[in-house]
């Protein structure tokens, strides 16, 4: 008797793609290839599911791509240091924490609060308490330099 041969399995790819601005260039295009999926395809797909989003936000995707080269992918909200810095008003977190100037920025509860509820939002982290949500977020705030207020 013959056996069917098993499926390909599935293979995860983690990026992180500016909403709006995904082409088939570095890092989706190679990476996508690699797997047999058009890039272009995705592009699209992924340019419009995030027109209603601020083009160039940067916005992780987890892209699930099946064995026959059909992929689904699932966009997340944009990493917390992104709503930091937007929040701080500051391009990048300090390089040098508590050595030359001890903060780069300043961020207060409430924007911390409003960035937690964003963020629980994410599959999981429905279980977590706001907060704790809140607590991750001024910790990451705090390595990067940026002073929380009340």
């Amino acid at each position: 008797m013959s056996k069917k041969a098993p499926a390909a399995a599935a293979s995860l790819l983690r990026l992180v793609v500016p909403a709006g601005k995904a082409t088939p260039s570095p890092p989706i295009g190679p990476a996508l290839g690699q797997r047999g999926v058009k890039s272009m395809d995705f592009c699209k797909q992924f340019n419009d599911r995030t027109k209603n989003v601020d083009v160039g936000t940067p916005l992780p995707v987890i892209i699930t791509v099946k064995g026959d080269r059909t992929f689904t992918f699932v966009t997340k909200s944009p990493p917390t240091s992104f709503f930091l810095k937007r929040a701080a008003g500051i391009e990048k977190g300090a390089t040098n924490i508590g050595k030359d100037h001890p903060f780069v920025g300043k961020v207060n509860l409430k924007q911390i609060y409003e960035i937690a509820k964003i963020k629980q939002a994410d599959d999981g982290m429905g279980h977590l308490s706001l907060k704790g949500i809140c607590a991750g977020v001024i910790g990451s705030a705090k390595s990067m330099g940026i002073e929380v207020v009340a």
